[in-house]
């Protein structure tokens, strides 16, 4: 990557939101606004490698994006008043980008069309940055953004902060889609990456910039946290070969202990302002219970099992079982754990992780042909290169 494209990504990543931001509350038109700023990227990606990067890319981005609105809505006299009051550097409310995010993330739209508008629009990136992303089509990123755009315009999805008895669901949305974006950068469902780090570092970056603008909601507290616990552990999740290397094996001398020890006091700090925890500071309480352990021996796992326990009475679901019965199964042993996964078979049947899970309890009990049979399963229900390669290793050993 060359100096200007490093200039504009991170003047793309810091501004585009509020460029968006500033933009959609003086037109009310998010269309408009996330086109002006998109046209402003595409031009400094042909300028700045011939011309230089300017010295205030933001403000270069800005000058560019009026423009383009003058010439795209001279005919409009409304806007172009509108637009000729604009001045950088504008410096919006942080509810101009909080509401940019709550726009995006409106429950109208299909769960697809709001990750693909919140990576477009809040984080600046381009259809053919979010295609590779998820592996999919450019035409049907496109799509997706368009029909998001046309609905926000057709429906009156109105470009403000849901209040009262709504703001608490609203929020779960959002936050809902910056998990989904961190779980497919973390461990990728599809693609040739085992794990995408660019989507992390969107996913945190999101995590951050929402709880700088609401940091008193507890749960978006928790998701930050939770993000940098697992993130903390990434240079031991792999190995030079680009293998999966389980939690039990790690060399926990890579992880980053000052960035676990800074996300545990968030989680802490949220914990003691709120003394009814949500399903994300329950993950995240669990994810720290592992980072805290000096050694695989030393994990607290009846621990993990009493917050397990906890997370499923706010959020029940089939994934965070299996999470349990693996809890179990080190806290009580593999019968344990088993009598857990024969409750939960029937839901996780096509859940790849369920049988590698399966198989190595199998294993554990002696029923080696049993155990290759759940492996050779969970083996065709994954895409993700770093799993297949271990539960073929898993197949050769046995």
């Amino acid at each position: 990557m060359s100096d200007a494209q490093e200039a504009l990504a991170q003047a793309v990543r810091e501004h585009a939101g509020r460029l968006a931001a500033a933009l959609m509350s003086l037109l009310g038109d998010f269309s408009a606004a996330e086109d002006l700023v998109q046209d402003a990227v595409e031009t400094a990606l042909r300028r700045w490698p011939v011309e230089g990067v300017p010295e205030r890319p933001d403000a270069w981005l800005f000058t560019v994006a009026r423009r383009r609105g003058l010439d795209m809505l001279r005919r409009e006299a409304n806007y172009r008043a509108k637009l000729a009051q604009v001045i950088w550097p504008i410096m919006p409310e942080p509810d101009d980008r909080l509401r940019l995010i709550f726009t995006c993330c409106h429950p109208a739209l299909p769960r697809e069309a709001q990750v693909a508008l919140t990576l477009r629009v809040v984080c600046g990136l381009t259809t053919p940055q979010i295609a590779a992303a998820f592996v999919v089509p450019e035409g049907t990123v496109a799509q997706r953004i368009t029909r998001a755009k046309r609905k926000i315009a057709d429906a009156g999805i109105p470009y403000r902060i849901p209040c009262g008895e709504d703001l608490p669901a609203r929020v779960n949305e959002v936050l809902t889609v910056i998990y989904l974006l961190f779980n497919e950068g973390y461990l990728a469902t599809a693609g040739e990456r085992a794990h995408r780090r660019d989507l992390v570092d969107d996913a945190e970056w999101l995590a951050a910039l929402l709880h700088g603008l609401m940091p008193d909601a507890p749960e978006v507290g928790g998701l930050l946290a939770l993000i940098r616990l697992h993130r903390a552990r990434t240079a031991a999740r792999f190995d030079a070969a680009g293998h999966l290397v389980l939690l039990a094996d790690q060399d926990r001398s890579l992880w980053d202990h000052d960035g676990i020890a800074a996300a545990i006091r968030l989680l802490t700090r949220t914990a003691q302002r709120h003394l009814s925890p949500g399903p994300y500071q329950m993950q995240a309480a669990i994810v720290a219970c592992h980072a805290e352990a000096p050694r695989w021996q030393d994990t607290d796992w009846e621990q993990i099992v009493v917050l397990y326990d906890m997370l499923l009475l706010l959020a029940p679901s089939a994934v965070t079982r299996l999470h349990r019965a693996i809890a179990v199964r080190h806290a009580q042993g593999p019968r344990a754990g088993m009598a857990q996964l024969d409750r939960i078979g029937d839901a996780l049947y096509r859940y790849a992780l369920f049988h590698a899970t399966r198989a190595e309890f199998l294993r554990e009990l002696g029923r080696h042909d049993k155990a290759q049979e759940a492996d050779r399963r969970a083996l065709e229900l994954t895409a993700n290169p770093a799993q297949q390669a271990l539960l073929e290793e898993r197949l050769t050993w046995a």
